[in-house]
């Protein structure tokens, strides 16, 4: 069975009889890039932002479609973060980063997971203050 990646690449292709290369061209990426993706059963880490959104411009798709899919594909669930305010009223776009870090987090071990809440306390800690 096909990955999600692969599903949406293959169902683009066919709806709209374009080749891995006219995706490649349309995105600024290689060939084998978007074979590969098209491709492999088992993708094993996240593809670069610069190929998601190379791909996304060569399927001419929402970049957070593209980059759902892969994650799936990678075996991580992405949290939809929707647009809100922060805690100084502003509006914020969702932040698909950020859904991407909240997934990663449960394939660590709880040991791996303590590293990771030291770190970001110790980077909130050192954040100047507004």
């Amino acid at each position: 069975m096909a990955n999600a990646l692969q599903q949406l690449i293959r169902e683009r292709l066919d709806r709209k009889g374009w080749s891995y290369g006219d995706v490649a061209r349309r995105g600024g990426i290689p060939r084998s890039t978007v074979h590969h993706l098209a491709t492999t059963d088992r993708v094993v880490r996240m593809p670069q932002s610069t190929t998601l959104e190379g791909l996304s411009k060569g399927l001419e798709l929402p970049l957070d479609t593209v980059r759902r899919s892969a994650a799936e594909a990678c075996g991580i669930h992405v949290y939809g973060s929707p647009a809100g305010q922060d805690p100084e009223g502003t509006t914020r776009p969702a932040d698909p980063e950020v859904d991407l870090l909240i997934a990663s987090l449960q394939k660590l071990s709880a040991d791996d997971r303590r590293h990771v809440t030291a770190l970001v306390e110790s980077l909130l800690d050192r954040t100047p203050k507004k």
